[in-house]
């Protein structure tokens, strides 16, 4: 499973014109699942996303995880976080889970942050998403459940 995290001032989803996920300062994760990733690989991301001391404590140094900031996550799926675009032009999505696979784990991932106390947004699952942000920092994570980088 692959996350892109961002600390973010907002963050917003839209379907069709509207919005189903807003956030005010927190973290937006953009979250990728593989075919072949199960529980442990979202448990395993949830954790670091909501441990992850990204936001600044009174000394500017960052120093405090998601519910010490008092911040939001927003969590949209993305499939394409498994393009692989080592060969040719056009990215191939393989190693990306179909969408029967993909959605429990994404589900799930947003059920344990839940559970974890963590007030969660969603983007809409295997839709056309217009995604709006405002980087803070920028601050841009990348992680993955079975990668080290």
């Amino acid at each position: 499973m692959r996350a892109v995290l961002q600390r973010v001032t907002r963050a917003s989803v839209r379907v069709g014109g509207e919005t189903v996920g807003e956030i005010g300062p927190g973290l937006l994760v953009l979250l990728g699942v593989a075919r072949d990733d199960e529980q442990s690989d979202a448990v395993y991301l949830v954790e670091k996303v909501l441990n992850l001391r990204v936001f600044e404590d009174a000394e500017g140094r960052m120093n405090l995880s998601l519910a010490e900031a008092g911040g939001a996550l927003l969590a949209v799926s993305q499939f394409t976080l498994y393009g692989d675009a080592r060969k040719g032009r056009r990215p191939s999505w393989f190693d990306a889970a179909p969408p029967e696979l993909a959605r429990p784990l994404y589900e799930f991932f947003v059920a344990e942050a839940r559970a974890r106390g963590a007030r969660v947004e969603t983007g809409s699952f295997q839709a056309m998403m217009e995604v709006e942000l405002v980087n803070d920092g920028p601050v841009t994570i990348l992680l993955d459940s079975r990668k080290l980088f």
